[in-house]
């Protein structure tokens, strides 16, 4: 018996933008039962809770790396829900309309450290005797 090959679908979807109280999330860790945690747009690393509709009935695949869209609850602001995962080309996208910053963007920046020696301090160690320690 011949196998049915899948169609796959290339039809493009609506882009959705965040709107008040919503923030743009990038997952870092799955929790398990349906949650997870990520760093948010705004730089706040929050844990969120997958929507059931998305779980269950669309059946909506979530994994570390992938951008979504969550909702911000007013009385816990380090907890969120998902209501929206992005596709790479609706990331792409995103990345173009200026929404979210780059990965190589965010490389880019001085993060403030310097392992180098400080200016003000000396070179010299002084001479440390072997026989003494």
């Amino acid at each position: 018996m011949a196998k049915k090959k899948k169609v796959k679908n290339t039809t493009s979807r609506e882009l959705v933008f965040k709107e008040d109280g919503m923030e743009y999330c990038k997952v870092t860790k799955m929790l398990g039962n349906a949650r997870l945690e990520g760093i948010c747009s705004d730089g706040k690393t929050r844990m969120c809770k997958i929507r059931g509709s998305m779980s269950k009935r669309r059946k909506v695949w979530i994994s570390v790396d992938d951008y979504v869209l969550i909702s911000l609850r007013d009385f816990q602001d380090d907890k969120a829900d998902v209501i929206w995962k992005y596709n790479k080309d609706e990331v792409k996208e995103l990345i173009k309309y200026g929404e979210i910053e780059s990965e190589k963007e965010k490389e880019e920046e001085d993060i403030g450290f310097d392992f180098g020696v400080e200016e003000d301090q000396d070179d010299t160690l002084g001479e440390i005797d072997i026989d003494n320690i």
